[in-house]
């Protein structure tokens, strides 16, 4: 019930927002191929409802194994920034500045070095997905208290003892912050990734019917993607309740 609290003014004003577009569509008598009013994206959906389903099996399997290669990555580089100084002042400032680079001027060139198959999707969402796990897993080890430590330096702890079981678990909250973030950045990076070059996938689909003046198909897939990106996030928050369970709770107190 305390959720639903929370959450009822949002969908109070999504219906509202999707009201007031369905009335100024009337009204104005715009062109539907322009603004398509929402009960018009509503039959578009479930007329193409079985090509829409076709095409996101492909966008979740490229955003979903992206997002693991960038798992992987980003625990790498975390582990070796926070354990080696020359390393950490070395790349650190070259992996922020690399952000700079627009991933859309990037994607060509990664699909003329890889071709038009799945890998340079996965590509592309693990260069969109990576950055805000790792910055955050880096943060997560820099925030660990300083006292502890030197608790545990003490009582003769090895190195790895102290990362362990005091540097791991004190990174799990920024951890699943930047997780949550790129749960939901994986979803874009591989409907860019399609954009550019593909057979398959929402980016396709969505550059298609865009091309063919067909917005409200273009609208439902946009509605779709939406959806998955949400279910993603939730699942990250599905799981950091259940692996660090007193990290939301004080949340919830304050």
């Amino acid at each position: 019930m305390n959720k639903y609290k929370q959450n009822y003014p949002a969908f109070l004003m999504i219906i509202f927002a999707i009201l007031i577009w369905e009335g100024y569509v009337a009204i104005s008598q715009i062109e539907k191929y322009i603004l398509p009013p929402p009960s018009q994206i509503i039959i578009a959906f479930l007329e193409q409802w079985d090509i829409i389903f076709q095409h996101s099996k492909v966008t979740i399997y490229e955003a979903l194994m992206g997002y693991f290669v960038a798992l992987l990555i980003s625990i790498i580089l975390a582990v070796i920034i926070d354990n080696n100084r020359f390393f950490k002042q070395g790349f650190y400032p070259i992996l922020v500045a690399s952000q700079t680079i627009p991933i859309i001027a990037i994607g060509p060139l990664i699909t003329a070095w890889f071709g038009f198959g799945i890998l340079p999707k996965v590509l592309v969402v693990a260069l969109v997905a990576f950055f805000p796990i790792v910055i955050n897993m880096i943060d997560g080890f820099n925030s660990t208290d300083k006292d502890l430590i030197n608790l545990l330096k003490t009582m003769k702890a090895t190195k790895w003892q102290i990362f362990f079981k005091v540097k791991i678990p004190s990174a799990l909250p920024n951890t699943f912050s930047g997780l949550r973030i790129a749960a939901t950045y994986s979803v874009m990076g591989a409907v860019i990734g399609e954009w550019l070059g593909a057979s398959k996938g929402l980016g396709i689909y969505i550059r298609n019917a865009s091309n063919s003046y067909l917005i409200a198909q273009v609208f439902a897939a946009i509605i779709v993607i939406v959806a998955i990106s949400i279910v993603f996030y939730s699942a990250l928050l599905l799981a950091e309740r259940l692996i660090i369970p007193w990290n939301r709770e004080s949340k919830e107190e304050i």
